[in-house]
C-alpha cells in the first residue's frame, strides 16, 4: 500500500487526526518520507542485530549508538536537513550489510533486515513503509505508542551515551522491540506488553541518564537563575544535552562571551559543576515554541543541541548553529569528532560581533528540586503532609506547546489551593513557574526538578513517599498527575509511570491522536488515562 505523507507523532498534529500536507511542526511532505524510510531502515537493522544477538554475537557500541540516534532524529522539531536524513539512511544501510554478513543465517529474515537500495529508490520506498502501511486501526495505534516511546528512550539514551553511561540491556531491547513491530503476526495482547515493556526500560533510560549526568556534574541543587541580561555580547543554547554546553562554557572562558540557555536547558543551572563558571549568566527567554521572537531578540548566536528547533525566520536563520541529531537546511551543523569533542570556535566568532541580548524581562527562577535536594527534606515533607499545611502533591510535567489551549496549565496552577504543592519537570513548567505562587512552611508551592528526562526524579520522589508513608500502592499518595504532553519523549514518561503502576494520569490538551478507539479504551479502564476539561471541574475532580 503506497500512502502519502501522513504523521500524527504529536500533540499539535492537524485537527488532531494526522498532518498530510505540510507538518504542523513546519516539516514537509519530502522530509516526513525519509524520516519515514529512516525508521523502517532502523527496524531493518534491528532485526539483524536482534538475531546476530540471538546466535551469541556481539553487537558493537557504535552500532547501538546509530539506532539511538536514528530514532532521535525523527522525535518532532528535530531535524528538518532531508539530505543529512538522506545520509543517515545511507550509512544505516551500509552498517546492515556488514551485519548481514556477520549472521550465520539469514533464514525468516524480515523484507526490511534485507532492504538494500540505493538513494534513487528511497522516494518510491518510502511511499509503501510510512504509518499507513499498516491498515489495521488497532495495530497500527499500538505499534505506534511503542514506536514514539522507543523514540523518547533513545533521546534519553543517546544523552547517556555522551557522558560515557552505556547499557546493553537497554540498547538490545530498543533494537529487539523495533525488529517486533515488523513482525504481523503480532497480536493486539503481545503489541500491548511490548509497548508497557518499553515503560519498564523507559525507567531505566532515564535512571541511566540520571547517572550520568549528577556523575559528572553532581547533585542538582536549589538554585536561583537569573532572566536579565548583561551587556556583553551572547551565545544562548537550547534542547537537552548537558554535554554539549559543558564544552561551551569551556570554550568560551576567557572570550568575554556570556552563555546564556534558553528552554529545556534551564536546568543546568541547578548542576553544581556548571556554577564555578562566571559567564554562564542565566536563562533567556521562555519554552521552545516562543524562540522565533526570542531568537531574534536574542541578537547573538543560537546552538540547537536536540529536539525543540522550530524552522526559523531568515532575519536569524545565519545565527542558528545545530549539532547531534538536530538539522536545517542552511544552518551550520557542528560534528563531533572521533572523541566525541566539539569546536564550538565559529559560534564564538560571531558572538564577538554580536551586540548584546535585548533584556526581555528581569527576575529570578527558582529550581532544582531534584530526587536528592527532596529527600533531604524528607522528614519536612512528611510532617507538612501529616499537619495537614501539604493535602495534596501535584505533578505537572511535560511538555508547552502554542496552542490556546495550553493556557488551561497557567489557569489550574492558579486556580489550585494553597495547600497543594506541584512537582514539575520539563518545559511545561514555563506556564506557571514565573508566577508567585508562594510557600507552605518554608516549602516552595512549585518544585521543579528539571528536564522532562529528570520526570525520573518525581518517579523517585513518589516511591520515597510510598515508602516513608508504609504505603502498599503509589496510588495511595495524596498525588494526582496533570500531565501535558507535546512529543515523543513525554510518550515514554508516560509509558514509564504506567510501568511504575501509576493510575488515574490526566493527559492534555488533547489525548494523542495516534491512539484508536479502542486502544484508547483500553488505556481508560486499565490505568484510569484520562483527558482534561474546565480547570473548574477538573479541580473538584483531582483535588476534592
Amino acid at each position: 500500500m503506497e500512502n502519502k505523507m501522513f504523521c500524527f507523532q504529536c500533540q499539535e498534529t492537524a485537527g488532531c487526526k494526522g498532518c498530510t500536507q505540510v507538518g504542523v511542526c513546519g516539516k514537509k511532505p519530502e522530509v516526513a518520507a525519509m524520516q519515514d524510510l529512516l525508521i523502517y531502515v532502523t527496524k531493518g537493522l534491528s532485526a539483524v542485530t536482534t538475531r546476530l544477538r540471538a546466535e551469541g554475537k556481539q553487537v558493537a557500541r557504535e552500532v547501538n549508538h546509530l539506532v539511538t540516534k536514528n530514532l532521535f532524529i525523527t522525535i518532532t522539531n528535530a531535524n528538518f536537513d532531508r539530505e543529512a536524513i538522506i545520509e543517515a539512511i545511507e550509512t544505516t544501510l551500509k552498517v546492515k550489510a556488514e551485519c548481514l554478513a556477520a549472521l550465520t543465517s539469514r533464514e525468516n529474515l524480515p523484507e526490511a533486515a534485507l532492504y538494500s537500495d540505493g538513494r534513487d529508490g528511497f522516494d518510491e520506498k518510502a511511499k509503501k513503509v510510512g504509518v499507513l502501511a499498516t491498515e489495521n486501526e488497532d495495530v497500527r495505534s499500538l505499534r505506534e505508542l511503542t514506536t514514539y516511546g522507543l523514540k523518547g528512550l533513545a533521546a534519553y539514551v543517546k544523552h547517556a551515551n555522551v557522558l560515557n553511561q552505556e547499557n546493553e540491556a537497554i540498547d538490545a531491547f530498543i533494537q529487539s522491540a523495533l525488529a517486533r513491530l515488523l513482525d504481523d503476526g503480532q497480536t493486539a495482547e503481545q503489541l500491548t506488553a511490548l509497548a508497557l515493556e518499553t515503560g519498564k526500560f523507559g525507567v531505566d533510560g532515564m535512571a541511566l541518564l540520571d547517572t550520568a549526568n549528577t556523575q559528572a556534574y553532581g547533585n542538582p541543587e536549589v538554585t536561583k537563575v537569573d532572566l536579565g541580561v548583561r551587556q556583553n555580547p551572547g551565545i544562548l543554547i537550547s534542547g537537552h544535552d548537558l554535554r554539549d554546553l559543558e564544552m561551551l562554557l569551556e570554550q568560551t572562558e576567557g572570550t568575554g562571551v556570556d552563555v546564556y540557555t534558553h528552554g529545556e536547558m534551564l536546568p543546568a543551572h541547578y548542576y553544581p559543576k556548571f556554577k564555578h563558571y562566571k559567564h554562564f549568566v542565566g536563562n533567556y527567554g521562555n519554552a521552545w515554541w516562543k524562540q522565533k521572537e526570542e531568537f531574534e531578540a536574542f541578537n547573538g548566536p543560537v546552538v540547537l543541541t536536540t529536539n525543540c528547533l522550530v524552522p526559523p525566520k531568515d532575519s536569524y536563520k545565519d545565527r542558528i548553529f545545530t549539532t547531534g541529531a538536530v538539522g536545517f537546511p542552511g544552518c551550520p551543523h557542528i560534528e563531533a569528532k572521533a572523541d566525541g569533542t566539539k569546536d564550538f570556535s565559529a559560534v564564538i566568532e560571531m558572538a564577538k560581533k554580536c551586540q548584546a541580548p535585548k533584556e526581555l524581562e528581569k527576575g529570578q527562577i527558582v529550581g532544582g528540586f531534584a530526587h536528592e535536594q527532596v529527600f533531604a527534606v524528607a522528614d519536612k515533607v512528611v510532617e507538612a503532609v501529616k499537619s495537614g499545611a501539604i493535602k495534596k502533591f501535584v505533578v505537572m510535567a511535560g511538555c508547552d506547546g502554542r496552542m490556546k489551549s495550553r493556557e488551561y496549565y497557567a489557569e489550574f496552577a492558579k486556580a489550585l489551593p494553597k495547600d497543594t504543592v506541584i512537582l514539575t519537570a520539563g518545559c511545561a513548567k514555563y506556564k506557571y513557574i514565573k508566577m508567585d505562587l508562594g510557600d507552605i512552611g518554608g516549602i516552595p508551592r512549585v518544585l521543579d526538578a528539571g528536564q522532562c528526562n529528570d520526570s525520573y526524579s518525581l518517579a523517585l520522589i513518589a516511591l520515597k513517599l510510598k515508602e516513608v508513608f508504609g504505603l502498599d500502592d503509589i496510588n495511595k499518595l495524596p498525588l494526582v498527575f496533570n500531565i501535558a504532553w507535546y512529543e515523543q519523549k513525554a510518550v515514554i514518561v508516560l509509558l514509564a509511570l504506567l510501568h511504575l503502576g501509576v493510575k488515574n494520569i490526566h493527559l492534555g490538551p488533547t489525548l494523542p491522536a495516534f491512539l484508536s478507539p479502542n486502544v484508547a479504551k483500553v488505556l481508560v479502564e486499565n490505568f484510569g488515562i484520562g483527558g482534561i476539561t474546565t480547570v473548574e471541574d477538573d479541580i473538584k475532580t483531582m483535588i476534592g
